[in-house]
């Protein structure tokens, strides 16, 4: 069973095994309809096409950030049409660092399933590894699945609340120039939640996109949580996407922490009544 992450050569070998399920979590920011074209121009072989904005989002009200998070239902019902259900083996890849994968292997382990992994280096590493590809219309087999939700969100009501108290510690995946306040391109106000860490969700990858090691991962997420406790970690990034790569990472380190702020800073921002840090 893989519950992190797993290899090209490991997925390669179990391309026929009816017991597994691949998706392709490709996505852009800049351009949402990338991901879909490049999934129908080539793809792993099986693969099922999922969108972050349809898929993995509900509808956006201005408040509620710009990847709101669906209800446990809501989720269950969307991913059982895609043929997600206990006892399969969940792989997910994006185009190669995993931010958008990990996004689909929180929501998994958020409603209960344990045998979900991110493609190491993902489509990137696929091809680099010469490895078949299909460009085939593949047909969804849906699913029974019946979700048994972990308590694995806070609420931005919980975020305020705690600022100032010991039993909470957020983590910013954000890059640091936007988590100071700086350039400030996707969401109408800069900075970051008063008291926050940041941990730029690209610090957790090699030069050539894979995972770091499980020890360099423990090394440095340790340094960055000084005295706090993996229990007390609430992820949250821009918009509760690139949170989910620090949750994957520091669950391979070891350090299990799989709280998420789904909203985050996109929601964050949007009550002026919330406050603001600028700068480190």
């Amino acid at each position: 069973m893989a519950s992190t992450l797993i290899s090209v050569s490991q997925l390669a070998a179990h391309l026929d095994d009816p017991d597994w399920r691949i998706f392709d979590v490709r996505h852009d920011l800049a351009d949402p309809s990338w991901g879909r074209r490049a999934y129908e121009a080539s793809h792993v072989p099986r693969a099922l096409f999922v969108s972050l904005d349809e898929d993995l989002s509900a509808p956006q009200n201005g408040k509620n950030g710009r990847h709101p998070l669906p209800t446990p239902t809501q989720c269950a019902e969307r991913l059982a049409r895609f043929g997600v259900t206990q006892g399969k083996q969940i792989v997910a890849y994006d185009q190669g660092s995993g931010m958008f994968a990990a996004r689909l292997w929180w929501m998994l382990r958020w409603l209960g399933l344990d045998r979900c992994a991110v493609l190491d280096g993902g489509w990137a590493q696929w091809q680099a590894a010469g490895l078949p590809t299909s460009a085939a219309k593949e047909t969804p087999q849906p699913a029974n699945f019946a979700p048994q939700p972990q308590d694995f969100t806070v609420t931005a009501d919980a975020v305020l609340a705690n600022l100032s108290a010991p039993t909470m510690t957020l983590i910013d995946a954000r890059p640091a120039p936007r988590f100071r306040g700086e350039n400030e391109t996707l969401d109408l106000v800069g900075g970051h939640i008063p008291g926050a860490l940041n941990r730029p969700f690209t610090e957790n990858l090699n030069a050539d996109g894979a995972f770091k090691t499980a020890a360099q991962l423990r090394t440095e997420f340790t340094a960055l949580l000084k005295d706090a406790p993996p229990s007390q970690i609430v992820h949250q990034c821009g918009s509760g996407v690139t949170a989910c790569h620090n949750a994957l990472a520091m669950e391979i380190a070891g350090l299990s922490s799989l709280r998420l702020y789904p909203g985050s800073w996109s929601e964050w921002c949007s009550d002026p009544a919330r406050p603001v840090a600028r700068g480190v």
